[in-house]
């Protein structure tokens, strides 16, 4: 993790408390203690206060509480929908620290639970991205998926009959048997955690790193188009090329119950202060978009691996394989029938 400025956080006489999602044991209690250590090594320290939801989470740091950690974005399951809408909505929160944490999963019962009968076991539970992580291991082992509030608390909770998946911590925290070890998917696993805190602190957080150079830092952005119609993101994001921006990320996500209206979630290497990223977000704004600035962090070393032929889906065409790996040339007859049926 690449930490932020400290500004007087190690001059704190007293803690900071940091929310996170509980119980103790969870990834994102991994990801504060890591958010600690990296942002507030001096005296005074912080406090982690477990919470029982991402909604309490920001509930707190709405408040003016300290500090809130979220889940924000996994390399298996992509982003965590729900803290994303948080963060879209909340009135008064910004991120100023990003925190990624490897993830692993060990299957656990209560201790002598079913010792004699390892088919007793009918239901797994965790949290739905940790049951979606593990869902070969779900369908090998002939398991019904149970959601809970998160892999924490599935295993703190786990009920007799049940399997649970989560940290290999949660093995001793909760006195449970360990069935199996990293019954994950995928290797290489990993979530991305936001450090949130209310807009004026996050900005007095990271004050001090206006005149540093672009491309140090990383900002997430959600804009909304206040008119609809044909050609309307295409000018948005005009814009942001037009500045010579990298974006490394889009996605969009919709207007809860209004049909055709979205809001759009940009990452941008570039901080808003910066004069090219400022003088776009205010040419989106004088043409009549909506405009919030979500998160703002030091830009993190970010690998660019190829894209290998083994991680295609089926069922695509392009010219950088089919040629290499078949004896059908990419004519145009092929792509018609291939591709555009």
């Amino acid at each position: 993790m690449t930490t932020t400025p400290q500004s007087d956080s190690a001059s704190r006489s007293s803690p900071v408390h940091v929310h996170y999602l509980g119980p103790e044991g969870s990834f994102t209690h991994q990801a504060a203690n890591d958010a600690v250590r990296a942002l507030l090594p001096g005296e005074g320290g912080a406090l982690l206060i477990a919470e029982r939801s991402a909604s309490a989470i920001m509930s707190a740091v709405e408040s003016g509480d300290g500090w809130g950690v979220i889940a924000w974005e996994s390399n298996v399951e992509g982003y965590v929908v729900p803290n994303l809408d948080a963060m879209i909505d909340a009135r008064n929160i910004a991120a100023f620290a990003r925190v990624g944490v490897p993830i692993a999963f060990d299957a656990f019962t209560r201790d002598g639970d079913s010792q004699q009968d390892p088919s007793a076991q009918r239901e797994v539970s965790a949290h739905p991205h940790g049951l979606a992580q593990c869902s070969g291991y779900i369908e090998r082992e002939g398991l019904r998926p149970v959601p809970a509030a998160s892999n924490a608390a599935a295993c703190r909770d786990v009920e007799p009959g049940q399997v649970a998946l989560g940290p290999r911590i949660c093995g001793s925290l909760y006195g449970l048997r360990t069935l199996d070890t990293e019954v994950q998917d995928y290797q290489g696993a990993r979530t991305e955690f936001l450090v949130m805190a209310q807009r004026t602190q996050a900005a007095e957080f990271l004050h001090g790193q206006e005149g540093q150079s672009d491309g140090e830092f990383e900002s997430i952005v959600a804009f909304i188009p206040l008119s609809t119609g044909p050609g309307v993101l295409a000018d948005a994001l005009d814009v942001l090329r037009d500045a010579g921006l990298n974006m490394t990320s889009f996605i969009s996500r919709p207007i809860k119950g209004n049909d055709g209206t979205y809001s759009f979630i940009a990452t941008i290497d570039a901080a808003p202060w910066q004069q090219r990223f400022r003088e776009a977000l205010k040419t989106m704004i004088a043409k009549g978009d909506w405009v919030k600035t979500l998160a703002v962090y030091p830009r993190r070393e970010r690998p660019n691996p190829p894209v290998t032929a083994w991680m295609l889906p089926d069922g695509g065409v392009s010219s950088g394989f089919t040629a290499a790996e078949d004896d059908r040339a990419m004519t145009n007859e092929y792509v018609s029938k291939e591709l555009l049926w």
